[in-house]
This record gives C-alpha cells, sequence and structure tokens, in this order.
C-alpha cells in the first residue's frame, strides 16, 4: 500500500476551484476579448497583434524566438509570419553576419499598427480588472510571477527580475 497522497476521483473534481482550470478560463476569456478588438480594429488576430507587439518592444527578433515565446512549433509560426508578411506588416531579412538567421522587422505599416496594441491590452485588462484596488493588482502580479518562478523556466526570467513596475499598475 502507497504513502502516496490519494488523487479525487473525477466526480469529486470540481472545476470552479481549480487553479489551473480557473486560470485557463481568465486567459481564454482575455485572448478571445483581444481578438474581438484586434480584428475589429486592426484586421488581424490577438496572437498576430502580440507578434507584432514583441517585435515592436524587440522581445521577438526571429522566427525561432516567437516559437519559444508562444510555446507553439516553427511551422505554425511560419504561418504566421507568412501572413503578416502578405499584409505588409513585417518583412524577413536575412543576417549579414550569419545568413542562416532571418530576422524579423515591421515595415512602417507594421509599427504603425502595434503602436495601436497597447491601447487595445489595456482597454480589455481595464474591463477584466474593474473593482480591484491597485494594491490587489499588485498582489495578483505577484503571485503569477511566483508561479512562473515555480516553473523553472529560464525564459521567464526576465519577468522575475527587478524591473517590475509599481504595484499600483492596473497592467
Amino acid at each position: 500500500m502507497s504513502d502516496a497522497p490519494k488523487s479525487p476521483a473525477i466526480g469529486d473534481y470540481v472545476l470552479a476551484e481549480s487553479v489551473g482550470y480557473l486560470m485557463s478560463r481568465v486567459r481564454s476569456t482575455m485572448w478571445n476579448m483581444v481578438t474581438q478588438h484586434t480584428t475589429s480594429e486592426l484586421g488581424i488576430t490577438s496572437t498576430q497583434a502580440s507578434i507584432l507587439f514583441m517585435l515592436a518592444v524587440g522581445k521577438c527578433l526571429t522566427a525561432a524566438d516567437i516559437a519559444r515565446e508562444y510555446g507553439i512549433d516553427a511551422s505554425a509560426v511560419t504561418r504566421l509570419i507568412d501572413r503578416l508578411e502578405k499584409r505588409g506588416l513585417l518583412s524577413r531579412l536575412r543576417s549579414e553576419e550569419d545568413r542562416r538567421v532571418v530576422r524579423l522587422a515591421l515595415t512602417d505599416e507594421g509599427h504603425a499598427t502595434a503602436e495601436k496594441i497597447p491601447a487595445i491590452f489595456t482597454r480589455v485588462l481595464d474591463h477584466l480588472l474593474a473593482g480591484f484596488t491597485p494594491e490587489e493588482v499588485g498582489f495578483l502580479k505577484s503571485m503569477l510571477r511566483r508561479i512562473l518562478a515555480n516553473s523553472c523556466d529560464p525564459s521567464v526570467a526576465s519577468l522575475l527580475g527587478g524591473s517590475e513596475k509599481p504595484a499600483t499598475s492596473l497592467r
């Protein structure tokens, strides 16, 4: 007989009490809201908008960076980049130092589009965080950072360092 804790039976598992389920539902709801705005205002999906934003802030500069950041396979990233390139929002630039490396760069139209994205993110978060105090938002961000720290994923290190915004920020 094992002393390991017994897993709850399926009939005893309450989704509404599952942190994982709640986090997944919040992410899905937030992403759907962002998609509604980006589609109607910019004509692109939330994922495409997010990629443009990441390029604009210099976080992701290659398709491999995007694949790592979003946890999606390279072929899916290639299709996303193809669509954004066809729309004239980004271009591929082969590195002069290493011809195997293809960097992504926003076009002028891509930059103009990326400039509109933070306002959309802010509106969605303001809606979802309505009624939260600045202290509660700060606490929520702190707890989310701790979850990320527990993942031991080195790619989240930049989120855990001293570059945090003040706890009074609602975003």
